[in-house]
């Protein structure tokens, strides 16, 4: 099998999320290697390597202050050399990695285009134009869901949505009574949750107001803060925020919670996310609400899945409509929707197109 290096913004012990949910299935059957951006404050510049349980490489360059792309592809093409890596595909989570791999040569270049990063906050200069110059490279690109999907075909000859999966054995877990964890347990019912990153695209706003009309109501929410000041977060005695909590403890989370919800923001950074939590909270037995967000809307709002409101109001009726919901009533809907959507047959599709673009470019290697 085609070894494969990965070039992404984002820390590999960060959060949980899609790329370690597609490598770690890749590793089972090549090498994987993933390459993050660089960390500065070193003397001298030297590439961390370490081999995660899962089998994926993590390669973390750093650098001294000042430091750039001259100083990256050094390190790179030194990795290349101590890993053996001649025959590979090239796939890039983020364009700026162009900057310093621009020289290489893979077999393929794959785009994994899981967010539209320049609606995000701290988005670096130059990366629409990255972008442009990666989507001209690559033999394939692959969205993280439909409304990126419709935004990038046109671009290219061979885009394919591959929107967010769950591992529904894992988050299953939730509808079984589970110890709750120690800093969630003294928090009262009814509880309604969430887990994800807290940044710009949550909605404080929303959080704030809703805590404020329904203060029996215990929000709790589970993930580190990014790119925002937590002091910016809204304080009520009915808003906990628990902090980032490793992906094997969040079904001891969520089944201590009566409802799940996605307060998102409606704002550039949102405007084409396809939540994974969506399907990893229907999977876990837990009714959703949300605010309108494209990929949420469509398909599960559409099918019955998850309860779509926007204004302060509007979200406490849906919690309460959620509240009153019974499990046997939309649970099988639910575990019919996801019988087709797990990781494991969403990378078996993925590693297919990789295939078929390998024998596109080199029939001797398919």
């Amino acid at each position: 099998m085609v070894d494969l290096l990965c070039f992404s913004h984002l820390r590999w012990d960060f959060v949980y999320q899609r790329p370690q949910h597609l490598l770690s299935r890749a590793a089972r059957t090549r090498r994987v290697f993933y390459m993050e951006e660089p960390v500065h404050g070193v003397a001298h510049p030297c590439l961390e390597t370490r081999r995660d349980v899962s089998g994926v490489t993590i390669l973390v360059p750093h650098l001294p202050h000042g430091a750039g792309v001259v100083q990256l592809k050094t390190l790179l093409d030194f990795a290349l050399s101590a890993q053996g890596l001649t025959s590979y595909v090239a796939w890039y989570y983020t364009p700026m990695a162009l900057e310093f791999t621009a020289h290489l040569r893979p077999l393929v270049t794959v785009y994994d285009c899981m967010d539209e990063l320049t609606g995000f906050a701290g988005a670096p200069p130059g990366l629409r134009e990255k972008e442009r110059a990666l989507l001209s490279r690559a033999d394939l690109v692959l969205t993280g869901g439909r409304s990126l999907y419709e935004a990038k075909r046109r671009l290219h000859a061979n885009v394919h949505e591959c929107p967010s999966s769950v591992d529904v054995r894992h988050f299953a877990r939730a509808r079984r009574p589970m110890p709750d964890p120690a800093d969630q347990a003294a928090i009262p019912q009814p509880r309604i949750g969430f887990f994800g990153v807290l940044d710009e695209r949550l909605n404080r706003e929303l959080l704030d107001s809703v805590a404020a009309r329904c203060p029996g109501w215990h929000f709790v929410l589970v993930g580190p803060v990014a790119k925002i000041d937590r002091r910016d977060l809204p304080a009520r005695p009915n808003i906990h925020y628990l902090g980032a909590k490793p992906y094997a403890d969040l079904p001891r989370y969520i089944a201590g919670w009566d409802v799940a919800m996605l307060p998102f923001a409606r704002n550039e950074a949102t405007r084409f996310i396809s939540p994974t939590k969506t399907p990893e909270y229907l999977a876990a037995g837990r009714p959703v609400v949300s605010t309108s967000i494209a990929d949420v809307v469509r398909p599960y709002g559409e099918h019955g899945l998850a309860r779509i409101a926007d204004a302060p109001d509007e979200f406490v009726e849906a919690i309460r409509a959620a509240l009153g919901d019974r499990p046997g009533e939309w649970l099988p809907r639910a575990d019919r929707f996801l019988a087709g959507n797990s990781w494991d047959a969403t990378w078996a599709r993925i590693d297919e197109r990789l295939r078929a673009a390998i024998g596109r470019r080199h029939p001797l290697s398919a």
